[in-house]
């Protein structure tokens, strides 16, 4: 887990990326922030689309993004939305992304007050399929 300090600040992060999300359909604004092992954090919002499969979830945008930029290995990604009394989970789709890069590291479900809930991806994904079950036939 990581020092209250840095988890607070992950925590404001995707608040703050929260803010850009483009959901005129939804209307439920979520926000990420993904913390690689070296520091490095990036930011993701949900980007909704007319046609509306072809929109993106915050988390995958952050992983896009930090894979884009050449990052793969992952420490804690925490995400955010408005919701007052439960704690944001990741979807399905952003938990198997999510798994791809790893099922022993940190999720931290939000509310907008701040307080959190501790996950790993393991626990969110039990019995996953991840890249080295590719190695099995």
């Amino acid at each position: 887990a990581l020092d209250p300090e840095d988890i607070q600040l992950l925590v404001l992060c995707s608040q703050e990326a929260k803010k850009s999300a483009y959901c005129p359909y939804s209307h439920f604004p979520v926000g990420a922030a993904l913390l690689t092992r070296d520091g490095k954090i990036f930011l993701g919002c949900n980007v909704e689309n007319a046609c509306y499969p072809l929109g993106i979830c915050a988390e995958r945008t952050a992983i896009q993004k930090a894979i884009s930029e050449g990052y793969q290995d992952f420490r804690a990604i925490a995400v955010a939305a408005d919701v007052q009394d439960d704690f944001i989970s990741p979807c399905g789709a952003c938990r198997q992304v999510m798994r791809e890069f790893g099922s022993n590291w940190d999720v931290y479900l939000t509310k907008p007050d701040g307080t959190y809930v501790l996950r790993t991806v393991q626990e969110l994904l039990p019995a996953s399929f991840g890249p080295e079950d590719l190695q099995k036939v």
